[in-house]
């Protein structure tokens, strides 16, 4: 997710694609819930599958941070929608990526375990090292993502009749829950994957409403999507069952910000029986592409975007407080060639800002160094839970520890079912971020 923003990166790419911006949102409502305990809070990050490449991200950095310490799920990004609606994988560069999924063997030294990959077994790669995570963290719970700003192109096909919901459901069971992979040398097979994934996450961008350039949408994929969510509990819960030692699997999806997108492909309250919960679109809210600076992930917003009317507008709609899970962004979006003077905030920009692996998109551990780097200015709106840094010409959005210490606070007073993350690598070596989360999260 996307989260969002991204577009998918082939194996060999390291690049991310921008969302462009969304539309404005309706009025917001009220509500509050019953605060959860704070062990019941969940903290949900995504891990995506081609940080292994140009970041070096691998799935041990989540022990040795500390950060899985800290998580109650992990959702993979992502899996794709093949054109007849199925859940696939494979190595089709920008479609599919079996070597970094469950091909790629680790030596010991990238193994969460300590031991080398060997050539004869079934599971290596990131689905193999989420096991052994899971193996060391008990409690820690991985989902499969589906779709994403840019595989979302064929969701509407694939929940369009009962018969096509049916087959992708399960398929997608076959292939992440079942563990049935395709095999792949020595790699894959008959449960090659099993225990590996807890749940899914549906994260189709968007019913209803346009998404990316190539996405399908239509006005029926708000009851379709409803459709499908349903079909997927009857058989995550039928499959549950059928288990010697009976489990139930986690089902979520990631929800957008915008009233319009809300209206037009979600029936909230008949959604929210079937989900275990949602994550919040809690960024983006502006975007590098656009020709003025604003804040992409406020918490509280005058006639605009803020997490706090996201919240409110689900809730209206009869979303449980203790189902909506707030996003939260590791990365910032930037401008360069802001005029205007001032804090740089709200004013012109030429193009968006250079940075490491797309222009306008920054991980926060490298806005950290430019926080300190004595050339930025870094300014706060305490009020309204946001922060940048300009220094004269280029501004970055983004939030630091301080930002997301007055979240988690506002996660607890509102009785919110927890804080999600996009994504885990942006994050410092030793968990800054998540700490705070975490440390905010329990009240300390």
């Amino acid at each position: 997710m996307r989260r969002r923003t991204l577009a998918r990166l082939t194996i060999a790419a390291a690049s991310l694609a921008l969302l462009a911006p969304l539309a404005p949102a309706a009025a917001a409502g009220t509500g509050h819930g019953r605060p959860p305990a704070p062990h019941a809070h969940k903290r949900v990050g995504y891990f995506t599958q081609w940080g292994v490449y140009g970041r070096n991200f691998q799935v041990k950095d989540l022990d040795t941070s500390g950060t899985a310490a800290k998580l109650t799920h992990i959702n993979y990004a992502f899996g794709n929608v093949s054109a007849d609606g199925k859940c696939f994988t494979g190595n089709v560069p920008g479609e599919a990526d079996a070597w970094a999924d469950y091909a790629r063997p680790l030596d010991a030294a990238a193994s969460v375990d300590g031991v080398a990959d060997t050539a004869e077994q079934p599971l290596a790669g990131n689905f193999n090292q989420l096991r052994e995570l899971k193996a060391k963290h008990p409690g820690l719970k991985v989902l499969i993502s589906l779709g994403g700003w840019s595989w979302s192109t064929h969701f509407s096909d694939a929940a369009r009749t009962p018969a096509s919901r049916k087959a992708f459901v399960a398929s997608c069971l076959d292939l992440y829950i079942k563990g049935d992979l395709p095999v792949d040398g020595a790699r894959g097979g008959a449960g090659a994957a099993a225990g590996v994934f807890d749940g899914i996450d549906l994260d189709w961008e968007w019913p209803g409403s346009e998404g990316d350039t190539d996405t399908v949408y239509r006005p029926e994929d708000k009851r379709n999507f409803t459709a499908l969510v349903r079909e997927f509990r009857t058989q995550l819960d039928a499959y549950g069952r059928s288990l010697k030692k009976r489990k139930h699997y986690e089902l979520t999806a990631f929800v957008p910000a915008a009233a319009a997108k809300i209206d037009a492909g979600f029936e909230v309250p008949r959604i929210m029986r079937d989900l275990d919960f949602v994550t919040l679109q809690g960024y983006d809210f502006h975007v590098s592409g656009e020709k003025t600076t604003a804040q992409q992930s406020a918490l509280h917003a005058r006639d605009d975007y803020s997490v706090d009317r996201t919240v409110r507008d689900w809730l209206r709609r009869g979303a449980p407080a203790r189902k909506l899970v707030m996003g939260i962004p590791f990365y910032g979006q930037g401008w360069t060639g802001v005029t205007g003077g001032g804090d740089g905030l709200g004013q012109p920009a030429s193009a968006p800002a250079p940075a490491t692996w797309a222009a306008g998109y920054e991980d926060y551990k490298a806005l950290k160094k430019l926080a300190g780097s004595g050339t930025y200015t870094l300014h706060r709106d305490r009020r309204n839970g946001h922060a940048w840094l300009f220094d004269g010409t280029t501004l970055w959005t983004y939030d630091d520890p301080q930002v997301l210490r007055t979240k988690s606070a506002y996660v607890r007073d509102r009785g919110l079912g927890g804080a999600m993350f996009w994504s885990l690598d942006g994050d410092t070596p030793d968990g800054e971020l998540i700490t705070a989360v975490d440390r905010g999260l329990r009240g300390r």
